[in-house]
């Protein structure tokens, strides 16, 4: 596991889904389709961040944006059929988060 390609692997996830909003994102978003303001509302980001994060996360074709042109404006995100496959990466995730929260109440 300490290979060359296994760390380039590693580095290249963290690059598309890392940091601290894009994994919070995508959990709201494999719950469905939602709003920009939904996702706003949802969790404590600034509106620049997460502009940013969403179009990160579109530009690497994890979730698809849908803008309605309507007034006020309409837009609304979802995970790509490409973006489904991290459904497992994230509940790996969760999974070990479980275990060290029991670890630390110990």
């Amino acid at each position: 596991m300490g290979d060359k390609h296994f760390k380039e692997t590693v580095e290249l996830t963290l690059k598309v889904i890392g940091g601290k909003w894009k994994p919070v994102i995508l959990c709201h978003l494999t719950e469905g389709t939602h709003r920009f303001g939904e996702l706003k509302r949802e969790m404590p980001i600034t509106q620049k961040m997460l502009t940013q994060q969403l179009r990160e996360l579109e530009d690497d074709e994890i979730i698809i944006r849908k803008a309605y042109s309507q007034v006020p404006p309409k837009v609304e995100y979802s995970l790509t059929e490409y973006g489904q496959t991290v459904k497992e990466l994230l509940n790996t995730l969760s999974s070990w988060g479980e275990k060290h929260q029991e670890r630390l109440e110990h």
